[in-house]
């Protein structure tokens, strides 16, 4: 039977009941952020929800989890109580409860035109892994030549590299060319100045709680437990993330069949079930669809800590291209952007990254990614 809620909702959106992403919001400028669910054009303010007693269960009838400004004190709560909660709003989105209180409704709907959202989490650590074959193959070749593209250990682990969490920020944020050293010519002194190969990475984050103890790792069948949802990213310069954490329970209905590994994945890699998200993903006027990383999420669980950030780095499918790197081969090819020709970002540029999954009459949609380029600073 198809859920149904008394919020009306176009067919087009990307959050129906069926969705029901999490993000933080303010409801006006300079009013105190708290957490929220996105329903239609609408997001659910989960502190009213909370003051008004609604949630009756004994966990979180005991915790202010919902009275926080951001998202890690429900994220630390065992993760297998995801499908019970996901499953209690859609109960609020159907019941009489919040339908049939006006006042109720009108403090706890608010249209999403009128908030701010901010960063859904408080990010303690961020890790990027280079989870595409395909991406991995293009950017070797390109720097390393088509005789040894990928190195040997890529097929034997999620490779991956620590990030710079203090430099990721929520979507519509701007993004300041960064300066630094060049190469020098002959025996001159490297330049210094704005980068002149600026770029995107089409990609995706897991948000990662409740988290392993020191020295216990996480066994990858039970990774998902720790895995709250996922957004959208643009892993350029400064990191920006989309505000909506869509959780895997709302994208089970998309999973499919992972790309078989070869070499089969060592012991504490090897999952008794591999499955990927079918998630088309949109860049400008670049297509791509993120179904088949190489490497799947839970592989990359194994060890990680609460309110961390994994991602896969750029989603990629044969014949597809991530960022301007692969598309431009490195600058030698000009590509044209909307009529412009370009070969890497220039200032005033807008990237714009959107990603849905198409079910049957409904959309599990992740909003938009958005950040703009400006000048860098003298």
């Amino acid at each position: 039977m198809a859920l149904k809620s008394f919020i009306e909702v176009h067919p087009s959106s990307h959050f129906p009941i069926q969705n029901l992403p999490y993000g933080v919001f303010k409801p006006d400028r300079g009013s105190v952020a708290r957490p929220g669910v996105a329903i239609g054009d609408y997001v659910l303010d989960l502190s009213v929800i909370a003051a008004a007693g609604l949630f009756n269960g004994p966990i979180l009838n005991n915790s202010n989890c919902f009275h926080e400004p951001n998202l890690n004190k429900l994220l630390a709560l065992d993760g297998l109580l995801g499908r019970k909660r996901v499953l209690r709003f859609r109960n609020y989105s159907t019941e009489p409860s919040l339908r049939d209180n006006e006042s109720l409704r009108h403090k706890s709907l608010i249209p999403l035109s009128e908030v701010e959202m901010v960063l859904p989490i408080a990010i303690g650590d961020y890790t990027d892994f280079f989870s595409s074959l395909h991406h991995a193959k293009n950017c070797g070749t390109i720097f390393r030549g088509p005789q040894n593209p990928i190195p040997p250990n890529w097929f034997h682990l999620p490779i991956a590299y620590h990030g710079r969490a203090s430099s990721i920020v929520i979507s519509g944020t701007d993004i300041t060319r960064p300066r630094g050293q060049g190469p020098p010519a002959g025996n001159s002194p490297p330049p210094f100045g704005p980068s002149v190969k600026l770029d995107f990475e089409l990609e995706m984050a897991a948000i990662v709680g409740p988290g392993n103890e020191l020295g216990k790792p996480v066994d990858v069948n039970a990774a998902a437990d720790h895995i709250f949802g996922l957004v959208l990213m643009n892993d350029w310069s400064g990191t920006t993330i989309s505000p909506w954490i869509v959780t895997l329970e709302a994208l089970e209905p998309f999973s499919c069949e992972a790309p078989k590994q070869d070499p089969h994945p060592l012991p504490y890699l090897a999952e008794k079930i591999s499955k990927n998200y079918d998630i088309s993903l949109e860049i400008l006027d670049i297509d791509s669809a993120a179904s088949t990383p190489y490497y799947q999420w839970l592989q990359f669980k194994a060890g990680r800590s609460p309110w961390n950030r994994d991602h896969q780095r750029t989603c990629m499918e044969p014949e597809s291209y991530g960022c301007l790197l692969e598309l431009t081969w490195n600058g030698q090819k000009q590509l044209s952007l909307n009529g412009t020709p370009r070969k890497f970002l220039e200032d005033g540029d807008e990237v714009i990254i959107s990603g849905v999954s198409k079910g049957n009459g409904y959309n599990i949609g992740f909003g938009t990614c958005s950040g703009k380029i400006v000048p860098s600073t003298p």
